[in-house]
């Protein structure tokens, strides 16, 4: 609630520096950058290159009220921290009634110590882990049958989804309640295992979740010249990549076909992420750890082209890689499910709009209890999104309580079945590829066949 005209004064009285929302906004550069925080305006500009959660959240939500994105990232313990930075209060602060209820929340699931419990889900998925990584190299150095190395091919993809879930939920939580073996975990699980670098990962997932579904912002939403779920992604600038997404003559070409393009595409999605890692850890980008992240990646491209030379012909070589990347593209699938239909934007996201954002532009998934294991804990897709700390096993119970506060406020509460959710996106996908057709950038040969695809999709 802003604050009364007496209380100010008396702010005043006491040396606190009374600040305007305008004065505020003028500070929103690297080298100037000041956020708001409960109405507490904070210098954090010597923060940025310190800041765990990469130097992106903070650039994004640079001179605005970042309130709502910080409760959400960080625990209580958090806020003691902030002393050093503040400059002054804003005069003129101001908190939605959806963002004061997303806040009593949020500090009720706190106050349950929800939070802290992860539950056994860790320790399954490791056991599991281990299980099938057993599975696949008793198929691939102890059976002769094709059938049995193509099986092993399979379960490294399972593998490679559940050390996923892992990395996904390491990055947003403790799952362990330390900090040093949950690292070791995400290196282990992720680089070692996959091949995939967790520090790419979380620069790239957190500044999704601070723009959520952003065109010009949010990097999971960016694929040109392959995909786009919208026309108005077609030459935009990217902030993340620092570059325009092109439209030209290939990416109308590719794009007007990406509805019949995307599952073959999804199955070999995973080489795209091993590019981007490679790309970001021998990049300039300020990287935590760059040493144990490029030697965790090595050792994967050490033991998985070790396993693949141990099968005996090309043909078993090639099918068991495929086998590995076909499978892992469930997940991929998946990631695309909860976003791609949803509400999108251009522009930076508002720091005082934060639960009306992530509930717009998210999707969650139908399912049993019993499917939650496939899902991940993306079936809960809002709720993480408006709770990313909380551990997934209590993201069913939250479920309720989140769609109360959207009827309340008149926000959407979209979700769909596993079926329903491909069928929307699958349309997004079409509807975009339509729009990429009649657009004037770029060129594509026409002929009679070429007019009928365009008209009928």
């Amino acid at each position: 609630m802003p604050a009364s005209p007496k209380e100010a004064q008396s702010r005043a009285g006491a040396g606190v520096r009374m600040i305007s929302s305008e004065e505020l906004r003028a500070h929103a550069s690297r080298d100037d950058l000041w956020i708001s925080i409960s109405g507490d305006v904070y210098d954090v500009t010597a923060w940025v290159p310190h800041h765990p959660g990469g130097d992106i959240p903070l650039l994004t939500l640079a001179g605005q009220d970042a309130t709502d994105a910080f409760a959400a990232y960080h625990p209580p313990s958090a806020r003691p921290l902030l002393g050093r930075f503040l400059v002054g209060r804003l005069e003129d602060y101001t908190v939605s009634p959806a963002s004061a209820d997303f806040r009593r929340l949020l500090a009720q699931l706190s106050s349950a110590g929800l939070f802290e419990r992860v539950g056994p889900t860790p320790k399954v998925q490791v056991a599991g882990m281990l299980l099938l990584l057993c599975a696949a190299l008793y198929c691939v150095l102890a059976c002769a049958s094709a059938w049995a190395h193509l099986l092993a091919g399979g379960l490294i993809g399972f593998i490679w989804i559940q050390s996923g879930w892992m990395g996904h939920d390491s990055g947003h939580h403790r799952i362990t309640g330390h900090a040093a073996l949950d690292r070791l975990l995400q290196v282990l699980s992720g680089n070692c295992l996959t091949g995939l670098s967790i520090a790419w990962w979380k620069c790239n997932h957190n500044t999704h979740h601070i723009a959520c579904n952003s065109l010009d912002h949010d990097p999971d939403l960016q694929h040109m010249p392959l995909f786009a779920v919208s026309s108005k992604l077609f030459g935009l600038w990217s902030y993340f990549y620092q570059r325009t997404l092109v439209f030209d003559a290939a990416s109308k070409f590719l794009i007007s076909y990406q509805h019949w393009t995307f599952y073959p595409v999804m199955c070999f999605a995973r080489i795209n992420l091993l590019i981007q890692s490679a790309v970001f850890l021998l990049s300039s980008r300020k990287v935590p750890q760059r040493g144990l992240e490029i030697a965790g990646v090595a050792a994967f491209w050490v033991w998985y082209p070790m396993v693949v030379s141990c099968l005996p012909n090309w043909w078993e070589r090639v099918a068991f890689v495929v086998a590995s990347f076909v499978i892992t593209g469930i997940q991929h699938v998946q990631f695309c499910l909860n976003h791609f239909s949803s509400e999108v934007y251009v522009g930076p996201p508002k720091g005082n709009d934060w639960f009306e954002k992530q509930t717009a532009g998210t999707l969650d998934i139908q399912c049993s209890p019993w499917m939650d294991w496939f899902h991940g804990g993306l079936q809960f897709q809002i709720e993480h999104h408006l709770f990313p700390r909380l551990p997934r096993c209590h993201l069913r119970k939250v479920s309720p309580f989140v769609r109360d506060l959207c009827k309340k406020h008149g926000l959407p509460y979209a979700a769909a079945s596993f079926w329903q959710a491909n069928v929307l996106t699958w349309k997004t996908l079409r509807a975009a590829a339509l729009q990429a057709r009649k657009a004037t950038s770029g060129a594509a040969p026409k002929n009679l066949v070429w007019e009928a695809v365009n008209t009928h999709g």
